[in-house]
């Protein structure tokens, strides 16, 4: 890195930072290294409002949220620093839960009720989109909670990938299906291993 690209860096870093403590950025992000690959984040004030794999296209992510939510975007990493340290702990098999803030406001109706019911799904269990829809008070939506667990904004941290098939296959992923079989391995689920909620 040249010094005129350092001295750019920490004044853009610099010039994030001033703007949270101001209050001025709507929604900041940063991207992440896991084992999965590069996971943006963002977040507003209220809490994490997206992760997306690198698969999604993080440049699309960001102009979609420009779009929907507001076009102050800027990246301002120590907004998420938390996020990232559950991340890094829970990627090392040292955290079972995320606690960190979320934001859902790009979810409403049954996709919201299935995506908040998602942690009843404990660490190292599973569940099928059958359980999922009897558990949230409607039995034959197993669709729809499929569709809600693809529209998840903030997977790993609503742990949508311990939703599997009743056939014990492991259904989609919005990080793909070698991703969705690692995070279960990673909590030492099995797929095909099917726990009540």
């Amino acid at each position: 890195m040249t010094t005129e690209t350092a001295d750019l860096t920490r004044l853009r870093a610099g010039l994030a930072a001033r703007a949270d403590d101001a209050g001025l950025l709507d929604i900041a992000y940063r991207v992440v290294d896991s084992p999965l690959g590069a996971l943006l984040l963002a977040a507003t004030e209220q809490g994490v409002l997206r992760v997306a794999f690198a698969s999604e296209g993080h440049d699309a992510v960001l102009t979609d949220l420009a779009d929907r939510v507001s076009p102050r975007v800027p990246e301002a990493p120590r907004r998420l620093d938390e996020a990232a340290r559950e991340l890094d702990e829970y990627f090392a098999g040292r955290l079972r839960e995320i606690t960190v803030p979320i934001d859902l406001r790009l979810l409403g109706g049954y996709r919201r009720e299935v995506v908040t019911a998602l942690p009843r799904v404990g660490y190292g269990h599973t569940a099928s989109y059958a359980q999922m829809a009897a558990l949230t008070g409607r039995p034959r939506a197993v669709r729809a909670v499929g569709s809600a667990c693809a529209h998840n904004p903030v997977p790993l941290l609503l742990p949508c990938h311990r939703i599997v098939r009743s056939d014990g296959g492991a259904g989609g992923y919005l990080g793909g299906p070698d991703a969705k079989r690692a995070l279960l391995r990673l909590e030492g689920a099995e797929a095909g291993r099917t726990v009540g909620p």
